[in-house]
């Protein structure tokens, strides 16, 4: 079995996903706000792109690990990373090659799992490297129903959405990846981040809070 890759390689992605995330609408910035609220202690952090993550941790985190497996992106997520509340440590490597002497307090996904090759695989090594009872923080565009779930379906399977938008697969199921992974699903919350009649794939986001259960007594 061939070892997983160190880095990934999207550089139309690269090139673009700055300007995005540098225009990021008040929701989207209030959302990844939400999502990082209440987290402390060691905190891993998977696909941090340019670090946008970083302003909004809350000082009772202790150290965060950033993983961005693109290059291009690493040098903007380390200058983000001098200007954090809290100490941050960006490392060039993708999530399936990364191993930890410790597991860490939470994990948090934003954005990144649309675009793992293989998701399954993912989140059960996410849930590896968590303490029990430590809680993994997401916030992801998840797969829509009816007509938008049919255009979603079409532009993942016959567009080159995904290789313009850095593997970017808007049809997925991600929260019944998270509970197939072995998660305990304590809150969720979906929210739609632009209109319903926006001609985009991506629009459906939801932000949710799972737990690796405690080990048995």
């Amino acid at each position: 079995m061939a070892s997983p890759a160190d880095t990934v390689h999207h550089p139309f992605f690269a090139r673009v996903w700055p300007a995005i995330a540098a225009h990021e609408t008040e929701q989207m910035r209030q959302s990844r706000r939400e999502n990082l609220a209440g987290l402390a202690g060691r905190v891993l952090e998977v696909g941090a792109g340019t670090g946008t993550n970083f302003a909004f941790y809350p000082d009772t985190v202790e150290h965060v690990v950033a993983i961005e497996p693109e290059p291009r992106l690493v040098e903007r997520a380390r200058g983000a990373a001098t200007t954090a509340p809290v100490p941050v440590e960006v490392t060039n490597r993708t999530i399936e090659s990364f191993s930890a002497d410790q597991p860490f307090d939470a994990v948090v996904c934003s954005l990144v799992l649309c675009s793992v090759a293989e998701p399954d695989s993912v989140v059960r090594q996410v849930f590896s490297l968590l303490k029990p009872g430590g809680e993994l923080r997401y916030l992801e565009h998840v797969a829509s129903r009816g007509v938008r779930g049919g255009l979603q379906r079409f532009v993942d399977a016959t567009t080159l959405w995904p290789r313009l938008a850095g593997n970017c697969h808007a049809h997925r199921d991600t929260e019944a990846t998270i509970r197939a992974a072995g998660f305990a699903v304590d809150r969720t919350l979906t929210q739609h981040a632009l209109p319903a009649w926006a001609p985009l794939p991506v629009s459906e986001f939801v932000i949710g809070r799972a737990r690796r259960p405690a080990n048995p007594i």
